[in-house]
């Protein structure tokens, strides 16, 4: 087994990595084991370009240069890995991206801040997150977080507005009074981030000072039943934009449908939405849903109707509810209100379908995606049957956000779902302005006068027992993931990196080890332990 890199070859490693460019810029990194896109790791060279900060084709570089690298760096046999990319992240080091106090600069060093100092936890890029704010903040806090690489840092993706398309039953720390519904569908969406934050991926980019060939993301997280939310996905995936279900109490028709029309992601699964019931999944049961949908219908989507809206609302006074105690605006993943595992909107949609309905008729939904299996085997095969029904369609299963510090998921919750679909998962923080890896327990200022008591990763309302999130990094969630389920540290690494960047579609500059990718990496150990860090080709951090 691999030993942790020695301090002397740190040493070497950072003297060697420093110093100035070689005179061919060329670095080889040996004596390591390099996650493969399917979770594999092989022992093999990666070679970089440190001037220009992308990995090479080792054999090609050789054969039009005819030189080999330089500088040798000698990994001791720990793994050399893409850097970390976290897609929901709401603060760190003090910094909240929800706060703006009308200086646009101090909100830049805050970010610069966060960048600079992230990289610890083997994170090269990342997606600032906003929970939802005064819509008149929406058009300035988006166009600064823009595409942003301070130097010696990581990467500032872009942006990740969580709300304000809410379903309210499931807002988490959300202000209620500033939730709404999209009553234009994608024109609201427009009029409240703004049509330049909205506009096709490509003018969005150029319209900003950004450098060419800058990544540039952006996400949107909302609920699909929530009134304009559906007929506003699918505009919004045509621009680029990567669309989440969150927050939301939508029925596995209502989910299913979202996911047909373009989103893409779950947020933060098993948090902020329906429990999962055997009868009704919910958002949860994509993760099992069959690769073969059989519509009901030609549409593909009915708008739901505000008759089952209102329906819902009158059924959320009547059904059993209990709260936990006031804690408003803390840990906007977790919920302040329990709902039961039969969902009121599936409730709400039956009890209405049923009364428009003559005796005996069903109840399913016009539009709705029926779930067709497929024989696993005997008699007919899966190919053949498809060509007898003209009518099924492939169906591709979301990704799936998941925080894995034990506070936001049970162990066991975490491994269910990755082994119904390890492809889709990906590993985030949902972190706070108070997460700093050598933040000490104890009691901290969050903000409006409220404090929080720390227990390792653990956050508590000061002076209660009630929970109110964690600080969890996310090599420590990588580390996590291995000890929950089983999985390999090669497995695991990929839910930090390929996985959120292929969701995100920047697989071919950020996550991977390709030719032509971004030299953002870092050197762990064999139990995911951060070693160093490389941004662009430089190293950026290194463990004393």
């Amino acid at each position: 087994m691999p030993m942790p890199m020695p301090v002397q070859l740190l040493a070497k490693l950072q003297s060697s990595a420093m110093a100035a460019p070689t005179s061919n810029d060329l670095i080889c990194f040996t004596n390591c084991f390099l996650p493969q896109e399917d979770g594999s790791l092989i022992e093999k060279d990666l070679w970089i370009d440190e001037r220009r900060g992308v990995i090479l084709d080792a054999q090609q570089t050789f054969f039009l240069r005819k030189e080999r690298p330089n500088t040798i760096i000698d990994l001791g046999g720990n793994v050399l890995s893409p850097g970390f990319i976290d897609i929901q992240i709401n603060g760190g080091f003090g910094f909240d991206f929800s706060v703006y106090e009308g200086d646009d600069q101090t909100y830049r060093d805050g970010l610069k801040l966060v960048a600079e100092k992230i990289v610890e936890t083997g994170v090269t890029a990342l997606v600032p997150t906003i929970i939802t704010q005064e819509t008149t903040l929406y058009p300035k806090l988006l166009d600064l977080l823009r595409p942003w690489s301070p130097p010696h840092a990581a990467h500032l993706l872009g942006w990740h507005a969580e709300g304000p398309f809410l379903q309210m039953s499931k807002r988490g720390a959300h202000s209620p009074a500033l939730i709404i519904s999209a009553t234009e569908g994608f024109k609201t969406f427009e009029s409240i981030y703004s049509p330049e934050n909205l506009a096709d991926a490509e003018d969005w980019l150029m319209s900003g000072d950004t450098v060419h060939n800058t990544v540039g993301v952006r996400i949107i997280t909302a609920a699909p039943e929530v009134e304009g939310v559906m007929e506003a996905i699918n505009e919004a995936s045509k621009r680029g934009i990567c669309f989440n279900i969150g927050h939301s109490m939508a029925t596995t028709d209502i989910a299913t449908a979202a996911v047909r029309n373009g989103a893409r992601c779950i947020t933060h699964l098993f948090n902020a939405m329906p429990q999962l019931h055997h009868r009704d999944p919910s958002i949860i049961g994509l993760l099992g849903a069959s690769p073969y949908l059989s519509p009901s219908s030609s549409s593909t989507f009915l708008p739901f109707p505000s008759a089952i809206i209102s329906a819902l609302n009158a059924s959320m006074h009547s059904l059993p509810i209990t709260k936990e105690p006031s804690i408003d605006h803390i840990s906007e993943a977790l919920d302040e209100i329990k709902t039961p595992p039969q969902t009121p909107m599936l409730l709400a949609e039956q009890a209405l379908r049923k009364s428009l309905l003559p005796t005996g008729k069903s109840t399913a939904s016009p539009g709705s995606a029926a779930i067709t299996a497929i024989p696993l085997g005997g008699g007919q095969s899966s190919e053949s049957k498809l060509k007898k029904d003209l009518t099924t369609i492939p169906f591709d299963r979301p990704f799936y956000e998941i925080i894995v510090d034990g506070i936001h998921s049970h162990p066991n919750s975490v491994r269910l779902a990755y082994s119904a679909h390890p492809d889709g998962c990906i590993l985030i923080t949902d972190a706070m302005k108070i997460l700093d890896p050598h933040l000490k327990d104890g009691v901290h200022d969050w903000r409006d006068g409220r404090r929080f008591y720390k227990e390792g990763d653990t956050l508590y309302v000061e002076g209660t027992t009630t929970l109110a999130g964690s600080v969890v990094t996310l090599d420590k969630c990588v580390r996590n993931f291995v000890r929950y389920t089983g999985c390999s540290i090669g497995q695991a690494i990929k839910c930090a990196t390929y996985n959120p960047a292929k969701c995100l579609n920047i697989e071919d500059k950020k996550g991977t080890l390709r030719a032509g990718s971004d030299a953002d990496l870092a050197v762990l150990d064999h139990q995911g332990n951060v070693l160093s860090t490389w941004v662009k080709g430089k190293m950026v951090w290194a463990r004393k």
